[in-house]
């Protein structure tokens, strides 16, 4: 974009830009807070001078993220958002309420290049990544809609995080600064589908910032038919990066793992993902996957999801079942923002 969006501005950028037009220095740290706090209306932004507000209308794009459609779960209270970009690309993102606060998950691209077989984000195209305020500003944008402060947030919706790294540690480095947002980092996960490369530098990073990975498969075979990254990268250089990570950082990681019905949700299925993580310091979280009309994918039966649980349970692994939320309101990413390009485009 020729102009940046104003999200995208940290403090000594705002300082810059204050000097080069001759305002007073503390007017930086004033526009900052504001924009930090997810406005994106100048005319409430009362102790900043017209003459300044102008002036970021006229050298920033201000109205960078719109929200299109909000639906909320009559189940359970999720929300979700379609978020327009200033240039017609759309976002997704959830808003679930726990007893701990509000989680969120955000987008890190308009689409996804990865390809998953079972992912309705691969299926309704790529359109570009999304800027580190633009990632950002899911969270202060819906925080500022409905008055309440996030407590944590999940890097896993619309695209792969890794693909678009640049700006992903841009925008951990807005959502963690004290005077801004000031989200701790443990409060911050980011999900990838096993870029292992960027793993690494990630890793090298020593932030504090969770990691998950993507694997729905116990071995090669079976995700090279799922996932496209596994022909780049195969569960052996997978998992070495995965040890590495957790033996640098001390932290543990998530292996995500949704079950399809008759595809990976065996009894021997478990076995080999138990024999594939043995000695990670991991926790699996099992995912009742998403079904999306097209999909060959088919979620696996209760009877099946728990007795995949239970095996995992007496291999001795520590495993989770991701709590189902917003069924109602298609809150799994991708669903939503598909539907809407595949109507625009009849």
């Amino acid at each position: 974009m020729s102009r940046r969006f104003t999200f995208d501005l940290d403090l000594p950028a705002w300082e810059t830009w204050v000097k080069e037009k001759g305002y007073p220095h503390y007017r930086a740290a004033q526009i900052y807070q504001w924009f930090s706090k997810g406005v994106q209306d100048t005319d409430r932004m009362k102790n900043i001078p017209v003459q300044i507000r102008k002036a970021i209308e006229e050298d920033f794009i201000v109205m960078g993220l719109e929200i299109e459609k909000e639906l909320t779960s009559g189940i359970d209270g999720t929300k979700k958002f379609i978020f327009q970009l200033y240039d017609g690309h759309r976002v997704e993102t959830v808003l679930m309420k726990y007893k701990t606060g509000y989680s969120i998950c955000i987008s890190s691209q308009a689409g996804c290049r990865m390809g998953c077989a079972f992912c309705a984000s691969a299926h309704a195209g790529f359109g570009r990544s999304l800027t580190s305020g633009e990632m950002l500003g899911q969270i202060t944008v819906i925080s500022d809609h409905i008055g309440e402060r996030i407590h944590s947030v999940v890097v896993m919706g619309i695209g792969e995080p890794f693909d678009n790294y640049d700006n992903l540690m841009d925008f951990l480095k807005l959502a963690n600064d004290p005077e801004g947002l000031n989200l701790g980092a443990r409060h911050i996960t980011v999900s990838t589908c096993g870029l292992v490369p960027q793993m690494i530098e990630f890793m090298c990073a020593d932030l504090q910032v969770n990691l998950s990975v993507s694997l729905h498969a116990p071995g090669d075979v079976l995700r090279r038919s799922m996932m496209p990254v596994a022909n780049l990268y195969d569960m052996d250089t997978l998992l070495d990066a995965c040890r590495r990570y957790t033996e640098r950082t001390g932290r543990r990681i998530t292996f995500e793992y949704s079950l399809f019905n008759g595809v990976n949700d065996s009894v021997s299925d478990a076995h080999d993902l138990a024999g594939q993580l043995r000695g990670i310091h991991c926790h699996i979280n099992l995912i009742a996957a998403n079904e999306f009309e097209g999909s060959p994918y088919h979620r696996s039966t209760p009877e099946r999801v728990r007795t995949f649980q239970q095996t995992l349970e007496q291999l001795g692994m520590t495993v989770t079942l991701r709590r189902e939320m917003g069924t109602d309101i298609m809150a799994a990413c991708g669903q939503l923002r598909r539907g809407m390009q595949e109507k625009e485009q009849i």
